[in-house]
């Protein structure tokens, strides 16, 4: 009788801990226990820029798919989307939210003020009220900034002015609806005094006023081409370098992406590195840390590249000079 009830009461304890670890599996194994990151782009899906991203999550040992998951969401250069697709990533309940430009952050911002965002390329973050200050944000996002960069169309000019040496009048394509444009047209506007260049300024903000856009540049008359740092004119890259080609215009872009449109030359902070140092700041986020508290980064790497096939194309013969001073030149 006492072996039954010993036998009885091994049987139950056995049971119970076979439900119990099943449970725990089952629990462990539901989708909702899956950190998830909610991605928020202006322009379109850029897979050199997602693929750095994901590299310094597996870095970090986070595997897409297998112990994170990701929701991606693209404006596709249409900056009137992204409030809804914000929304959206909210309604979610994402774990943290990246925000690759400056309007997704204001957007995600205005959508939640509780899930931490992590913005990638905020020109300037206390400029645009997105942090209070970038040794410490004090609110719901942080991540990294381009203050540094608002300089980076001044070294634009100077290098423009430098591979084509009698240059005298530049066009300048802004977008007037990105907050930072008007900090990057005073630096150009400052160093343009010093170099002894005319500029002229033309406005697109959005991918409808690109013909009118590029009517005026015509008219313009001017010996090169600038075009200003903004997630909507990267997205329509793909017409503004056929443009510039067509026209026989030297123009300096802010991105590299418009260099693998077959633009001539490009100058800014190496993209790839700062979506990669992103997703430290996903894994301090995941792990407990506060995003009004982590300091905003600056970029710590920029990169200047030159295509000679682009070159070529338009006449015009980049001097030894410059192309020593090249990070990266194409062939």
């Amino acid at each position: 009788m006492q072996k039954a009830k010993i036998k009885r009461k091994t049987l139950v304890l056995l049971l119970v801990s076979i439900l119990l670890t099943t449970v725990s599996l089952a629990e462990a194994q539901q989708p909702g226990k899956v950190p998830r990151i909610g991605y928020l782009g202006a322009g379109y899906r850029l897979s050199s820029l997602i693929d750095a991203f994901r590299q310094g999550l597996r870095e970090l040992g986070y595997v897409e798919g297998k112990n994170i998951l990701i929701e991606y969401r693209y404006a596709e250069g249409k900056s009137e989307r992204l409030p809804d697709l914000a929304a959206e990533l909210a309604r979610l309940k994402v774990n943290v939210i990246v925000a690759t430009v400056t309007p997704a952050a204001l957007a995600a911002k205005k959508a939640t003020p509780t899930i931490p965002i992590i913005i990638v390329t905020a020109a300037d973050p206390v400029g645009s009220g997105l942090v209070s200050s970038l040794a410490r944000p004090g609110g719901n996002v942080t991540g990294l900034s381009l203050v540094a960069g608002l300089e980076m169309s001044g070294k634009q000019l100077e290098l423009l002015k430098e591979a084509v040496p009698r240059l005298t009048h530049v066009v300048v394509l802004s977008d007037p609806g990105n907050q930072p444009t008007a900090g990057f047209l005073k630096e150009a506007e400052r160093a343009a005094g010093s170099l002894a260049l005319q500029l002229s300024v033309v406005a697109a903000r959005d991918a409808n006023e690109l013909d009118s856009a590029f009517s005026a540049i015509k008219k313009k008359r001017a010996g090169a081409l600038l075009v200003v740092a903004s997630a909507i004119l990267a997205a329509n890259r793909t017409q503004i370098v056929p443009f510039a080609t067509s026209s026989l215009l030297p123009a300096m872009y802010p991105y590299s992406e418009f260099i693998d449109s077959r633009g001539l030359m490009s100058y800014g902070p190496h993209q790839p590195d700062l979506y990669r140092r992103a997703a430290i700041y996903v894994d301090k986020i995941l792990k407990g840390a506060k995003a009004a508290e982590l300091p905003v980064e600056q970029p710590t790497k920029f990169e200047f590249i030159i295509n000679l096939k682009a070159a070529k194309q338009i006449g015009v013969t980049v001097p030894s000079t410059v192309l020593a001073r090249a990070d990266r030149v194409i062939k």
